[in-house]
């Protein structure tokens, strides 16, 4: 069985594969996220798109327009003209009021298709790891999907904002290349090149140069860079891990502050952080590998195209503005054709996130595959009408990795029985998580009766971070409840003094006692009143009075409803008419009941 807590260890270091991730990843990501331009909101989806797109055509006009400026100006400097610059002023006015509109435009559109992507997705996420128990069975799936709150929080966001900023910056860069590209070609003119006695004409030659720089720049970048797509992937391991152990302390604070853990969860973060400084300083040397070749690069780039087009402003064949132009142009080029050089940290670091994101969707598929897709391969549920029993037929239940934890047996539990289950602890809760629907690892089929009540109470009930009211009320909303039926509930389970804070927001799992919280798991029931009740070991913080109180409050307030009860407390006893006994033997359990036979299924017994 896979230790929930500690499956991020390795799985969180895996997030993103350091070898480049399996085949596929582009069809994978767009399988994933590509449903947010074909829901519902399609329509304002495509025109959110469209419109990015022909801003991001508005962004790529001002340099352009600044290229056809920045001639006419060193032009007319060269001439000593004054009308035609301050022509020139008035024109880079107007420049600047069109390039702030296109940018103010851009930048509302820009992010209002990253949240909506990011809340689409989100949604998506939450709904498939929210579903029938799924955010709790996958704690023991295998694989590596560890944390997945950080996922869905943070790796989401990431996600969905850095695909919608590196679109658009690949856009915005193909664009710029095929339109400097034309005009580099224009003021590349036709060089002359002698070979073997014969002048061969080359048009366009700066413009090959600009490729041939680009090209060298890049390969280099990428060699380089490598390592760096390697360090981000760890880093964002050795975070998550450290985030999770954070998020387990501040849950479990009480019990950490009564054994006196401190010391214990101090070494354990500090040997955490030191894999987070690891993954930052692993970083921090990637990068200044990246960054010597960037500052030499960005450096050489200013300078090298006017160092190219010198020799032909110094023989007069081009004015000081077409000089000026055509440096322009040589960059504007070389800078498009550089993305990948200035992206490949944002590129990993978004790969990396994407990376994590689809590990949690495919182990949630895999789960889904394994519960849904084969019938015979683990335990189903089912309501039905024709008896009003719970009955178990041919039920058997494993681990997720197959290995027996229960043998198969057949049980029925009529309307009004009380049940007490005792034994193998494993077994016990296994059996209670089998009936809720939540522990489909196993085989057979459980039958609950149909337009039935059912309540599950667990040891420790959960407590939400809302009002008294909504506590009680939970999982429904808290104006389902009046205040006399609260106050009731409250004031039988010896809770009075709460009577007056129902509308309180608070931590209730640290304000309350643990038998504070079991007696408030009890008025829950009262104020619920199903028909079938199910408690585990729900009254083992209570000393044996208050655990007879509430017992004897139950078979009052419901008497007509039935009970299983998972608990070794001798007192139990008394309110239970029927004993099963769950008994470990060659390392699996037998179902057996006391004073009573249960057979195991006809096809397990030949």
């Amino acid at each position: 069985m896979t230790d929930k807590t500690g499956g991020g260890r390795d799985g969180g270091r895996g997030g993103g594969r350091s070898d480049g991730g399996p085949p596929g990843f582009a069809r994978r990501f767009l399988g994933l996220a590509g449903g947010y331009w074909h829901g519902r909101s399609r329509v304002t989806v495509w025109a959110l798109t469209v419109a990015l797109v022909v801003l991001t055509v508005g962004q790529v006009s001002v340099p352009v327009l600044i290229n056809l400026w920045s001639e006419r100006l060193f032009d007319a400097l060269e001439q000593r003209s004054m009308d035609r610059f301050l022509t020139m002023i008035g024109l880079v006015g107007l420049i600047i009021l069109y390039n702030i509109v296109i940018v103010v435009l851009h930048l509302r559109v820009k992010r209002r298709l990253q949240m909506g992507w990011r809340d689409w997705l989100t949604r998506k996420l939450l709904e498939d790891w929210l579903r029938r128990g799924r955010h709790h069975q996958i704690a023991y799936m295998p694989g590596e999907h560890d944390n997945p709150d950080g996922r869905i929080a943070e790796d989401i966001r990431i996600t969905a904002e850095m695909a919608v900023d590196l679109g658009h910056s690949l856009t915005y860069c193909a664009l710029l290349l095929i339109s400097f590209t034309n005009i580099l070609w224009m003021l590349s003119g036709t060089l002359s090149v002698a070979l073997l006695g014969v002048e061969l004409p080359v048009p366009g030659h700066l413009l090959f140069v600009a490729l041939l720089y680009a090209a060298v720049g890049t390969t280099i970048a990428m060699l380089i860079g490598q390592p760096l797509v390697n360090a981000v992937n760890r880093r964002q391991g050795y975070e998550a891990d450290f985030r999770f152990a954070l998020a387990r302390i501040r849950e479990n604070g009480q019990t950490i502050a009564l054994l006196h853990g401190e010391s214990a969860e101090r070494g354990q973060l500090s040997t955490l952080f030191g894999g987070v400084m690891r993954g930052w300083n692993g970083q921090t040397r990637a990068l200044g590998h990246m960054m010597v070749f960037s500052a030499s690069y960005s450096v050489l780039s200013a300078a090298f195209p006017i160092l190219v087009a010198a020799p032909r402003y110094i023989a007069g064949s081009i004015s000081l503005g077409v000089l000026m132009q055509t440096a322009q142009a040589f960059q504007q080029t070389v800078g498009a054709l550089s993305w990948p050089i200035d992206n490949l940290p944002r590129v990993a670091e978004w790969r990396a996130s994407v990376e994590r994101v689809l590990a949690l969707h495919d182990a949630l598929l895999r789960l889904d595959r394994e519960v849904c897709d084969v019938p015979d391969g683990h335990i189903q549920v089912v309501r039905a009408d024709e008896h009003g029993s719970l009955a178990f037929a041919g039920v058997a239940i494993d681990d997720p990795n197959g290995t027996p934890v229960v043998h198969p047996f057949d049980l029925e539990v009529r309307p009004g029985d009380r049940v007490l289950i005792v034994g193998d602890a494993t077994a016990t809760i296994g059996l209670f998580r089998a009936v809720a629907g939540v522990w489909p690892w196993g085989r057979g089929v459980i039958t609950l009766p149909a337009h039935t009540r059912v309540f599950f109470m667990p040891e420790r009930p959960y407590l939400p971070h809302a009002s008294l009211r909504a506590v009680l009320a939970y999982p429904g909303t808290a104006s389902s409840i009046a205040d006399d039926r609260a106050v009731a509930a409250l004031v039988s389970v010896g809770l009075s003094d709460l009577a007056g804070r129902l509308d309180s927001l608070d931590h209730w799992d640290e304000v309350l006692s643990v038998p504070e919280r079991q007696r408030l798991g009890f008025a829950r029931l009262l104020i619920r009143r199903p028909d079938w009740i199910f408690l585990e070991d729900a009254t083992d913080s209570l000393d044996p009075p208050a655990e007879e109180e509430l017992l004897s409050l139950l078979e009052r307030e419901l008497p007509q409803a039935t009970l299983l009860t998972i608990g070794h407390h001798a007192g139990l006893d008394a309110h239970h008419g029927r004993r099963l006994v769950l008994d470990r033997t060659n390392g699996a359990v037998t179902l057996r009941e006391e004073g009573r036979e249960v057979r195991p299924p006809a096809e397990s017994a030949a």
